[in-house]
């Protein structure tokens, strides 16, 4: 097989077993890899039986056909499970190198299940498959076991988690190549449940294309569109993701203070453009990616290293009402460290911030208090005192409590930086996130704010459903492949199936890959209603539903989400109830995947 190496390496710690099997050609082609492929596996593997922190949870690393061809921004990978924090499919993807090497170790996806009885590492060369004692590594933090198990970028690759994943802290990321995380609803927690600390690799192997010369063509294609694109070739490399805090900030779409406000007078001392006029070192790329929105940074106590990202900035900056940028950037370096989903940690933070205030939680914790930061970051990672409460997630703080409805989440996941009061479409995005409130899964800043491809008025819902759908399904294709989605912003489907064809050497279409995110999209809400989620999750927290934004540029606006959400059941081909329906999983080859009566 050209593209896919055909095999996937299962672990099980319990006995120690390792194996190698034969990926299905057929599930490869329907699913491709990453997200898709992860969520196939999953439904085999994982039932609504298994706790999320049972031994008999799996964690699943996937990587694409696309991965480690050196078309650009091939570099990412897929991590899948079964979500401690919402209880719902988990998958997550991050960049750097990690996928990158282990593709080249002649593999498609790594399958972890059990429990080692000690805390272990795996070890994956050339030489074979060896699971390691890490006794001496537990308890390190992520940039200690990065550099003890021999990080060399290019070469040797570590992935491991940190004190918050070791603590089963339930929004602890798996953090790879010191500071990228596959962050998103606590996979950290599952790692850390199995005793497992690091999964280092090194490969060798190279994914050649089958058609060397359509390979190169296509390359220099995608490669004219990212230059062309003022968001690739300019904005991003000179002012990283958060070059758009300024602008949703100025239409009022940006969370403030736990999205009591829309928009934060402190904006400007947190964008990207103070990041890069104030802290920013240089510029880092992920492994073949010609874009490098990456910031290597440094405050002005002397501490260095990657970012803030948009979504960091925000949760620890506007969610918190704190314009210190050097706080916010610790603040992330910590995170980093600790092993800790940023966005989640400033929710959190944020929502503990207004119970405090409001009198529901004994503390003195107020919003702007950019001093009380790290402690609480830490307190959380080893879950101490308030921390411990921290760990388990703003809604399960929040309903202990008596306030649920201060956490702003979307099935218990926090919300990531937008107020969807002003962008209707990323309310229906958010609710119907299949791992809850997500702005990867189908994010609508490009249509509803920046343009891309067109400008769609923000404040509107009908024909919304078909527009968050086609947005979904392109996400899901673009997480299975696996690339970034900002090459997706300047480049179309049609290329990425080229691309496709060219490693492949099977033929697929624009249309075929779209038919591709259709059919993980779906197979991941099975998934859900299998474990007993129903139409009642697809909401959103009451404030964002029932409260208008008292002033600013979307003052007087709710999220009109049910008639959004009824156009969208019916766009999408589900029953009433949000099922999808018997014909519609012929049509995506699921039949025989139904959810029993």
């Amino acid at each position: 097989m050209h593209g896919w190496a055909g095999k996937i390496l299962d672990v099980d710690l319990s006995n120690g077993r390792i194996e190698t099997r034969p990926l299905d050609p057929q599930i490869a082609r329907q699913f491709l890899g990453g997200r898709g492929l992860g969520a196939r596996l999953l439904w085999d593997l994982v039932g609504p039986e298994v706790a999320p922190l049972s031994p008999e949870n799996a964690l699943i690393f996937t990587m694409g056909p696309i991965t480690a061809s050196a078309s650009q921004t091939s570099n990412r990978f897929n991590v899948s499970s079964k979500s401690p924090l919402t209880g719902t499919i988990l998958h997550a993807n991050s960049g750097g190198w990690w996928g990158m090497q282990f593709k080249r170790t002649g593999h498609d996806a790594l399958i972890v299940r059990g429990k080692a009885d000690k805390p272990t590492w795996i070890e994956i060369t050339a030489a074979g498959v060896v699971l390691k004692d890490a006794s001496d590594l537990w308890g390190k933090s992520v940039f200690e076991t990065t550099e003890a198990l021999g990080q060399n970028r290019n070469k040797r690759n570590v992935l491991c988690i940190g004190p918050a994943g070791e603590n089963l802290v339930k929004i602890a990321a798996i953090m790879n190549d010191k500071e990228r995380a596959l962050a998103r609803g606590g996979p950290g927690a599952v790692m850390g449940s199995k005793n497992l600390k690091a999964i280092v690799v090194e490969g060798s192997e190279r994914n050649q294309p089958a058609d060397k010369e359509a390979f190169k063509f296509m390359q220099y294609e995608t490669g004219k569109l990212i230059k062309a694109s003022p968001l690739t070739s300019k904005a991003l490399p000179d002012f990283g993701t958060a070059v758009v805090v300024n602008i949703v900030n100025e239409i009022g779409a940006f969370p403030t203070r736990n999205f009591q406000q829309s928009q934060f007078d402190g904006a400007d001392e947190i964008s990207g453009e103070a990041i890069t006029e104030k802290i920013l070192v240089k510029n880092q790329a992920c492994w073949a990616c010609p874009i490098s929105c990456t910031r290597i940074s440094k405050t002005a106590s002397g501490k260095e290293g990657e970012g803030p990202e948009f979504e960091t900035t925000w949760a620890f900056g506007a969610q918190c009402g704190i314009d210190d940028l050097d706080a916010i950037t610790e603040a992330n370096f910590l995170c980093n460290d600790m092993g800790l989903d940023t966005i989640s940690m400033g929710n959190i933070i944020g929502c503990a911030m207004e119970l405090a205030e409001r009198g529901l939680l004994d503390s003195d914790l107020r919003f702007g208090q950019a001093d009380k930061l790290q402690n609480l970051i830490r307190a959380t990672a080893y879950r101490d005192g308030l921390g411990d409460e921290m760990a388990e997630g703003s809604y399960r703080m929040a309903e202990k409590h008596g306030a649920p409805e201060l956490s702003m989440t979307a099935k218990k996941l926090e919300l990531p930086a937008y107020d969807p009061r002003g962008m209707q479409g990323q309310g229906l995005v958010f609710a119907t996130g299949n791992r809850g409130a997500c702005h990867e899964e189908g994010n609508m800043l490009g249509p509803e704010v920046l343009a891309l491809p067109r400008l769609i008025d923000r404040f509107a819902t009908q024909g919304k459903a078909g527009i968050v759908s086609v947005h979904q399904n392109s996400a899901a294709v673009i997480d299975s492949l696996v690339y970034c989605k900002f090459a997706n912003m300047a480049v179309a489907e049609e290329f990425f199936a080229r691309t496709l064809t060219a490693v492949t050497g099977q033929p697929f279409s624009a249309d075929d890959l779209m038919r591709v995110g259709e059919r993980v999209w779906n197979l991941e809400r099975l998934y859900n209603l299998r474990e007993g989620f129903t139409k009642e999750d697809d909401t959103l927290p009451d404030r964002l539903i029932n409260d208008p934004i008292a002033e600013g540029p979307s003052a007087g606006f709710t999220v009109k989400l049910a008639p959004m959400l009824q156009e969208y059941y019916q766009f999408r081909g589900w029953n009433e109830d949000g099922v999808p329906k018997p014909e519609k999983l012929k049509e995506l080859e699921l039949e025989g995947l139904e959810i029993g009566d």
